[in-house]
């Protein structure tokens, strides 16, 4: 496997994210993360998803920590500080789901664990909620899902794959935006660019949309459907923190509300204002949901 390792000196001037990177050498080479707020803090494991990295989560992570929690967000292999395998073959699902186990479980040696999964990042964790239960407390879904394929995908999700797909030159900072409803800064449209120096870098972002199963014999759609099975069994606390303005995931909440046991009789929120990447949109609210929700349900 040949594997890239974005210069540092490419992060020097994101915004607002001052936070040391952390690395853990997973499968002969390396995960980024950063973390901030007590150490011995509940542990709470943010995952981004598609084409975004750990940055996404720069205005939760403050909340998260002033609420006494350890926020702890990783960037997917491929993605953000991350290394990046250089070819399109060297990912599939399955790869994701371990790659991030060996970070959450092996390297960090994370219990009591509250995931936030948001796109491909709760199509990760879901996963490891469902095959390894012991390990987490509660789980925030934000527009996400775990697709099958045996349901079609929404039309403006396959016109996304095209454009992924066929695109010459593959602008991040553009499909970012494309999620948000506010403007971005240009800084903040440079850091989502700042992974990637040239297209080599970028294998990862052109391949996720060809590993989310599609049809019902795709190479994850089993391991899928058994989480699912698993889900359906999950009786700790599970919020769905959707936004209002997301027509990719946005029909995976009532599933997921009346599908997982833990969800029922809670209040899930809906995030006002946002877009797919509510994390951009309302930051700050996510935040407050996140931690607020901890608080109400205590580990048990």
């Amino acid at each position: 496997m040949k594997v890239l390792r974005t210069p540092e000196d490419r992060f020097a001037s994101v915004p607002d994210f001052g936070y040391p990177p952390r690395y853990a050498d997973v499968d002969g080479f390396r995960l980024a993360y950063v973390e901030t707020g007590p150490a011995d803090g509940e542990p709470v494991l943010l995952l981004h998803g598609e084409p975004s990295w750990s940055f996404l989560y720069r205005k939760v992570m403050p909340v998260l920590a002033d609420a006494g929690l350890r926020a702890i967000a990783a960037d997917l292999a491929g993605f953000g500080r991350s290394d990046k395998p250089s070819e399109v073959g060297d990912y599939s699902f399955a790869r994701h789901v371990e790659w991030i186990r060996a970070l959450a479980f092996d390297h960090l040696g994370l219990r009591g664990l509250t995931l936030v999964g948001q796109d491909w990042g709760g199509l990760i964790g879901l996963r490891l909620v469902a095959e390894h239960p012991d390990r987490f407390a509660r789980v925030v879904a934000a527009n996400t899902g775990l697709p099958t394929g045996d349901v079609p995908m929404p039309d403006v999700w396959l016109r996304f794959r095209q454009v992924v797909r066929t695109a010459p030159v593959l602008s991040v900072s553009r499909l970012v935006q494309a999620g948000c409803q506010t403007t971005l800064a240009p800084e903040v449209l440079a850091a989502y660019e700042a992974p990637f120096p040239d297209p080599s870098y970028a294998a990862a972002v052109r391949v996720m949309p060809e590993l989310v199963p599609t049809t019902p014999d795709d190479p994850a759609s089993e391991a899928n459907r058994a989480a699912w099975r698993q889900l359906a069994a999950w009786d700790k606390p599970f919020l769905v923190a959707f936004s209002d303005r997301d027509p990719i995931t946005g029909s995976m909440a009532p599933v997921l509300q009346s599908t997982v046991p833990g969800a029922a009789g809670l209040e899930h929120p809906v995030i006002e204002g946002a877009g797919h990447f509510l994390q951009e949109d309302a930051g700050q609210r996510l935040g407050a949901v996140i931690a607020e929700f901890i608080r109400a349900h205590p580990a048990g």
